[in-house]
């Protein structure tokens, strides 16, 4: 059971949520938060020093809960093909289901020079070793090419996706992302596969 303290702490941080992705980071104020969350000014400063300190707290909690309950959930799957694709599952629904949490992820957060240029985002790398986690799993079953160096694939899957929901919050969520799950999926593991497709005489011949 949570206590006063952090449920106000939380009720504040979705109050935050709500208001840089409805005003945008610089246009929003702290009275503005306080008024969503229904505490006093003051009552937010007991909590976050600054906006920037607000923006920075909903990334640190939102992507601890966020690989806490992927990395439980994709941690049931059998093989490193259900996971990756549990894991493209799980990160769009995330966004979809939350477009506020999506636009502070995707556009304000990366308005902020002290998240840009300062913070460690030590959060972000546990979600892409979750991410090498599953790459690894592949190549040790054998149904990922050894060759694609862990780090670079990590990076690749969560840039893909990063950039996918970026584009769903710019277009104003004009497409739904559940529909983009399984293209990924079969892009991905097309290009991660150990085995070769198969190709015609005329590709065969040629120089990769």
């Amino acid at each position: 059971m949570r206590t006063k303290k952090s449920d106000k702490h939380i009720r504040i941080l979705d109050a935050a949520v709500r208001v840089f992705a409805k005003k945008g980071f610089f246009q929003s104020r702290i009275s503005d938060i306080a008024d969503e969350a229904g505490v006093a000014d003051g009552t937010v400063y007991l909590y976050f020093k600054n906006k920037d300190d607000l923006l920075i707290s909903i990334f640190e909690v939102k992507m601890r809960e966020v690989v806490e309950r992927f990395h439980k959930e994709i941690s049931e799957k059998k093989d490193a093909a259900a996971r990756l694709e549990c894991l493209i599952q799980m990160h769009f629904d995330e966004f979809q289901s939350n477009p506020d949490l999506a636009a502070v992820f995707q556009v304000e957060l990366r308005q902020s020079n002290r998240f840009m240029r300062e913070y460690k985002k030590s959060e972000l790398k546990q979600y892409l070793d979750l991410i090498g986690e599953i790459v690894e799993l592949g190549q040790q079953e054998g149904a990922f090419r050894s060759d694609i160096p862990v780090g670079l694939a990590k990076r690749m899957i969560f840039g893909t996706l990063d950039e996918v929901v970026s584009t769903w919050v710019l277009a104003e969520r004009r497409f739904g992302l559940e529909s983009l799950v399984e293209p990924l999926v079969d892009l991905f593991l097309r290009g991660f596969q150990a085995e070769p497709l198969v190709q015609s005489n005329s590709q065969s011949s040629r120089t990769v």
